[in-house]
């Protein structure tokens, strides 16, 4: 049987952090693979400001390409509109397959306010994730189910605040690989100064 890592988001843009989140539990849990799922429209957040779904696949397939243990799939871009978890899962499923979904700390809060989060929890197993600044305590109505924590390392990067840099003429260097830097200047991506 197949261990998969599913990371979903809005990856707007994609980041370091995003990837080094992948990998450590990709190499702690001994997955075979991690699968990261770019969102249409996201279900609990602004969708100011945001990339084209294609610039922000693009992204991803560059970030991910040196690792052949991970994969980039269209699955929640193709369906379009508001992308729900439980949707995704129902279309992954394969009796061949054990599924770990990747969510954070500062996810995991709000994890019944998902569209049937139950459901979630009977196909795939949580592994919450620890981000700066958010206690990684389970909520009480978690406790019991197929939650795995893991520690991974401490990095300060979003998204959001990549996207103010961008906005205020600052460096990302260091903050995104260089590919994904240079797609973004290319494409000027993020230049526009707005609610972000």
């Amino acid at each position: 049987m197949k261990r998969i890592g599913i990371l979903g988001g809005s990856f707007n843009p994609v980041h370091m952090g995003h990837l080094i989140i992948a990998n450590t539990v990709l190499e702690k849990l001994n997955l075979d693979k991690v699968l990261f799922i770019p969102c249409y429209l996201p279900a609990l957040k602004s969708s100011k400001n945001f990339a084209e779904p294609k610039d922000r696949f693009k992204m991803l397939s560059l970030a991910i390409k040196s690792n052949p243990k991970f994969e980039v799939s269209k699955i929640e871009i193709a369906r379009r509109g508001t992308s729900y978890t439980i949707d995704t899962l129902r279309e992954l499923e394969n009796e061949n397959s054990k599924y770990y979904f990747i969510i954070g700390a500062d996810n995991v809060r709000d994890f019944f306010r998902w569209k049937e989060p139950n459901e979630i929890l009977k196909r795939a197993e949580l592994v919450v994730t620890n981000r700066g600044g958010f206690e990684t305590d389970i909520p009480k109505k978690l406790l019991g189910k197929k939650i795995l924590q893991c520690q991974i390392p401490n990095i300060e990067i979003s998204s959001s605040d990549i996207r103010q840099r961008i906005a205020s003429k600052k460096s990302i260097k260091y903050l995104v690989q260089r590919e994904i830097e240079n797609f973004i200047i290319k494409n000027k991506l993020y230049t526009k100064r707005r609610n972000i």
